[in-house]
């Protein structure tokens, strides 16, 4: 499955819960909705996911926590909050440097109108 494959049904699955629950709620509730929901579609998911950093002989362990990991590629970063920030949007580009990965998604479950809450960052994709 591709990575543009997998955020389709991450869009559909959050549009899901966003339309059930509706805004206000804690991000973890957002979360482990979502886990739930994608592991429905048969997807592998990982929560609270660490990435390390080596910085030349030395092994940061546990630098940097992603909220989910979908099929060791696609990263989501789950948040309920008035409106996202660049500190945001850095913190994906990070992970997706250190990950090596090709897209993340940010999602706020806190916009009213779930499709204006969502981010979504390539690092080298070929996107649709």
């Amino acid at each position: 499955m591709t990575e543009n494959e997998i955020s389709k049904i991450v869009f559909e699955s959050g549009l899901k819960i966003h339309r059930k629950l509706g805004v206000g709620l804690f991000e973890t509730i957002y979360e482990e909705c979502l886990f739930y929901e994608l592991q429905k579609e048969g997807l592998v998911v990982e929560r609270q996911k660490f990435l390390n950093i080596q910085y030349e002989e030395l092994l940061l362990e546990r630098a940097f926590k992603m909220d989910l990991l979908i099929e060791n590629k696609v990263v989501l970063e789950i948040k309920s909050v008035e409106s996202l920030n660049n500190f945001h949007a850095s913190q994906l580009k990070n992970y997706l440097r250190i990950g090596n990965f090709k897209l993340s998604m940010l999602l706020n479950f806190n916009s009213q109108l779930f499709k204006n809450g969502i981010k979504r960052i390539a690092n080298n994709l070929d996107e649709i």
